[in-house]
């Protein structure tokens, strides 16, 4: 502060400066650094656990992607063989070997083939589209079915329980600093003042230092520190309740990946008998000891099964991703 007054009765001017420094209480200085500290690490993690599930986003889109384009490939080859049944039946009937009812039943099944294969190029370029918008490239990489080996970390290594257990630490190094801080800082004042006389009296200067201690009363420090209190206990039931929420994940996503694998050796083997048995029922047909119907219910068990196949491959990998998700593993 700067005061500047003139006394004209005595001909003199008086000029006042002064600076007041709030100090430091015991133990404050440093609670405040932690705390500080501690907020950088929240945050440097908070940026990693971000990143993790950025990741589960974009391994959920590319697996999305993958079962498209299974998809698409078993309409593809579903119509590659309505096209050559087609083709077969038309030459026969021609032939006058087959009925004109029977062309008209496998072109309406070839139709209804064209409509599924038209939906899965719709529903691929959807997931592509979604792929761009999260990623912003516009090819997605073949995703490949992680090792069912890979390392795992343990649940503390986790991201998001890091970064969980850093939000306890924080919550303690503020409880700390509030408790340092049981009452209002010390002011410390240093004062200046200094008169000129235009008179025949002498100059004057004068130095005051003046310490004011507040005193900490329940009325300010209870509620500061009930509400750090209350801070760090939530901050603990939320890392023990993501800590079980992990648990329980990491459980469901073990038994999914187990159960997609035995899903996918069931669906080959199916898939390999329905295969052989739609050969051995073409090659009954074109020799004319099997209908139409029976031929084309064959075929479309066979694509129905070469389909599944596909989109569990893609299942395995999606739980597979997922396993390593709930581990905190990057990809």
């Amino acid at each position: 502060m700067l005061g500047n007054r003139q006394q004209s009765h005595e001909s003199s001017r008086e000029t006042e400066l002064g600076i007041a420094l709030p100090l430091w209480l015991p133990g404050q200085r440093s609670a405040r650094i932690g705390a500080a500290e501690a907020g950088n690490a929240v945050a440097a993690e908070a940026s990693a656990a971000g990143r993790l599930r950025l990741a589960g986003l974009v391994r959920e889109a590319a697996w999305e992607i993958d079962l498209r384009r299974a998809e698409l490939a078993a309409a593809e080859a579903r119509n590659a063989g309505l096209d050559a049944l087609t083709r077969d039946v038309s030459r026969r009937v021609d032939a006058g070997d087959l009925a004109p009812a029977d062309l008209l039943a496998v072109d309406a099944e070839r139709l209804a083939a064209t409509a599924a294969l038209t939906q899965a190029q719709l529903d691929l370029h959807a997931a592509r589209v979604r792929w761009t918008a999260l990623t912003g490239l516009t090819e997605a990489p073949l995703p490949q079915v992680p090792d069912a080996a890979a390392p795992a970390v343990t649940n503390d290594e986790h991201p998001e329980l890091r970064l969980a257990a850093l939000a306890i630490e924080l919550a303690r190094k503020r409880l700390e600093f509030v408790r340092a801080s049981n009452r209002d800082a010390p002011v410390l004042s240093t004062r200046v003042r200094q008169e000129v006389s235009r008179g025949p009296e002498p100059n004057t200067h004068g130095i005051g230092l003046a310490l004011r201690i507040p005193l900490g009363t329940a009325a300010r420090n209870e509620p500061m520190l009930a509400a750090a209190l209350a801070d760090l206990e939530l901050a603990q039931a939320r890392e023990q309740e993501l800590r079980r929420q992990l648990e329980a994940d990491q459980l469901a996503a073990h038994a999914a990946v187990d159960a997609a694998r035995r899903q996918l050796a069931d669906q080959d083997r199916r898939a390999r008998l329905l295969r052989e048995r739609l050969r051995l029922i073409e090659k009954s047909f074109q020799a004319g000891e099997t209908s139409l119907p029976e031929t084309l219910r064959a075929l479309t068990a066979a694509a129905e099964a070469d389909a599944s196949l596909l989109r569990q491959h893609a299942a395995l990998g999606r739980a597979a991703a997922r396993l390593e998700q709930t581990l905190g593993i990057a990809p």
